[in-house]
């Protein structure tokens, strides 16, 4: 049997609107935080508009509480708390939609998966992160 995980991660997802001509809105939004292929957390974000050529930060609050480890995965963390880093993975998805004019919606779904290297607990902090999005 493994070791039960209590977690608490705070991030600031950045969502830029680069389209010249529209908002766009994005509705939908779950991100999920993962230690390999364990989910540990999920948070859903309020729907919110990006106006054009701007940006906006959204605070994602990802707690974990009592979340059972395998064994190998439990020993895993257990090293890379004592020796860092802490690897975790959060993976988001969200819905985007541009008015273009009164007739014309464009909408699509984006996908995002982010790594990240954190030092050990308690302080945390972000040592690196690779981060992609895709349609």
């Amino acid at each position: 049997m493994g070791f039960l995980l209590n977690g608490d991660l705070t991030m600031l997802a950045n969502f830029t609107n680069p389209n010249k001509k529209s908002s766009v809105e994005f509705s939908s939004l779950t991100f999920e935080l993962y230690y390999y292929n364990t989910l540990i957390a999920s948070q859903y974000v309020q729907p919110f508009k990006v106006p054009k050529k701007m940006s906006m930060f959204a605070n994602v609050h990802l707690v974990s509480s009592q979340v059972q480890l395998e064994p190998t995965q439990s020993r895993e963390l257990q090293r890379q708390i004592e020796t860092g880093p802490v690897l975790l993975n959060v993976r988001g998805t969200f819905h985007a939609r541009s008015n273009l004019g009164a007739l014309f919606r464009y909408s699509y779904w984006l996908h995002t998966h982010c790594s990240f290297s954190l030092n050990s607990p308690p302080s945390g902090a972000m040592r690196a992160r690779r981060c992609s999005t895709k349609r």
